[in-house]
């Protein structure tokens, strides 16, 4: 359920793609049986897609990677948190509109 420029994460891949990132890296944290998840997939494919080569973009079911959702305290769905320098700095719960995540985005490559 992931774009072109969507990564798949999983608990395996969480430290390489997202900590040890020297880009900021966005994370869905979504599972296949919400809804509100399913609509906003699209929106995070159109994210990666805008800003690659400036933003990581990826998904992590929190189903099938529970560790790594426990860890960050995800407890409702979707969850989209930014990570920058390996630590979470952002975080948007529930479905958004696509211009929320651009302005934090932007804000965020402009600093």
């Amino acid at each position: 359920m992931a774009g072109a420029d969507t990564l798949t994460l999983s608990d395996d891949t969480f430290e390489k793609e997202v900590l040890e990132s020297k880009t900021p890296v966005l994370v869905d944290f979504w599972a296949e049986w919400c809804g509100p998840c399913r609509t906003l997939a699209p929106v995070i494919d159109e994210i990666a897609t805008e800003y690659a080569g400036k933003l990581k973009v990826g998904k992590l079911d929190i189903d099938a990677n529970q560790q790594t959702a426990v860890h960050y305290g995800i407890q409702s769905i979707p969850t989209v948190v930014v990570f920058v320098n390996g630590e979470p700095a952002h975080k948007l719960i529930g479905l958004q509109p696509k211009s929320s995540f651009k302005k934090l985005i932007d804000e965020l490559l402009a600093s």
